[in-house]
């Protein structure tokens, strides 16, 4: 019978140990276009790259604003790719879908060959899970010959209606559709013969 409890109580302790010592889950995300459907085929070619981010989110972590010089790296809520990959995926994919053009992201072969390159320099990338994602980036577009030919400022603020990382993330990606959309423009403004 001792055995027996002895062999009880050491198991319900392994098992205790056990459970202390598993890490919880992290959950991974992505950012995701959101440019609906695109019009008729454009004749050229857009390659959106390099993307630069700020430092202090250029890691695997979701980094959350908890006050005005206070941020917040969490462990176990994570970017499934890159964050600059990741805007760059999600800005290819929304002019994709907005200009109709091949779009690639840069350093991609194609994107050597294409009529226009959007470069992408992200200054603030907020994100306060109830409360909101900030975006503010500074854009420039390059034609084939290399040269600078437009460029701009897209400052946006998404509203996240919940505190979940799903709401913030869905927030960052219709801030990206804002900036796409801001690009999209002035690639159309170009092609039809207007200069900013």
């Amino acid at each position: 019978m001792r055995n027996r409890t002895a062999i009880t109580s050491l198991c319900c302790i392994l098992a205790a140990v056990w459970a202390g010592c598993a890490s919880p889950r992290s959950d991974f995300y992505t950012l995701s276009p959101s440019a609906k459907a695109a019009p008729a085929a454009a004749g050229y070619s857009v390659a959106v790259g390099p993307v630069s981010v700020p430092e202090i989110v250029d890691r695997p972590q979701i980094v959350v604003r908890t006050g005005p010089n206070q941020v917040f790296i969490d462990e176990f809520h994570r970017w499934g790719s890159p964050l600059r990959d990741g805007i760059a995926r999600g800005i290819a994919g929304n002019l994709a879908g907005l200009l109709g053009a091949q779009v690639s992201v840069f350093p991609h072969p194609t994107s050597f060959a294409a009529k226009y390159r959007a470069a992408v320099d992200v200054m603030v990338f907020d994100s306060t899970p109830g409360d909101s994602a900030a975006l503010d980036a500074v854009w420039g577009i390059r034609g084939a010959g290399g040269g600078a030919i437009s460029s701009g400022r897209t400052t946006v603020r998404e509203t996240v209606p919940d505190d979940s990382y799903a709401s913030l993330v869905a927030a960052h990606s219709r801030a990206l559709e804002k900036l796409s959309g801001d690009i999209a423009d002035a690639i159309r403004g170009l092609e039809h013969g207007g200069r900013k």
